[in-house]
């Protein structure tokens, strides 16, 4: 049963956290996101209707999802997070999330790792690193927040 509540409020705490970070970040980063200029191409173009539709539709529960898996994989470690103190628990989640979830992820994006060895430079550009980061950087400091401090 502790798994359980702790999944479900693991996957409550990922949503709002992505959901928040991604709709501040969007604010400053229309160009990356809309039109048929927009910097990132290959992602869905958020200004066309059908295609934001997409997006709008399949969100939540791909977060929901994506909730359950990152909460599952750290069940062995449950015990020793819970008896970490607040600061120490908030810098691994927050530096988990960073840096498995976006940094060091192995399917390449404009600003991680994979990224940088594989995408074509167009596509990787000092430009668009703050807008990038700026959305995982404030997700993982909400996520890591909210999850140190109510999960345990």
């Amino acid at each position: 049963m502790q798994y359980l509540q702790f999944s479900f409020w693991f996957i409550v705490i990922h949503t709002v956290a992505y959901t928040a970070a991604g709709a501040i970040a969007l604010q400053l980063s229309k160009d990356l996101y809309e039109e048929k200029n927009r910097l990132l191409d290959y992602l869905r173009d958020m200004s066309d209707p059908q295609e934001s539709g997409h997006v709008t539709r399949w969100f939540i529960p791909a977060q929901l999802v994506r909730g359950l898996l990152l909460s599952i994989v750290l069940y062995p470690i449950l015990g020793l997070l819970g008896e970490l103190s607040f600061a120490l628990r908030f810098a691994f989640l927050a530096g988990l999330m960073f840096v498995y979830t976006d940094l060091a992820a192995a399917v390449p994006f404009s600003h991680n790792l994979e990224g940088f060895v594989y995408l074509k430079s167009r596509y990787v550009r000092r430009d668009l690193l703050w807008k990038l980061y700026l959305e995982m950087v404030i997700y993982s400091l909400i996520f890591g927040a909210a999850a140190g401090w109510f999960l345990f």
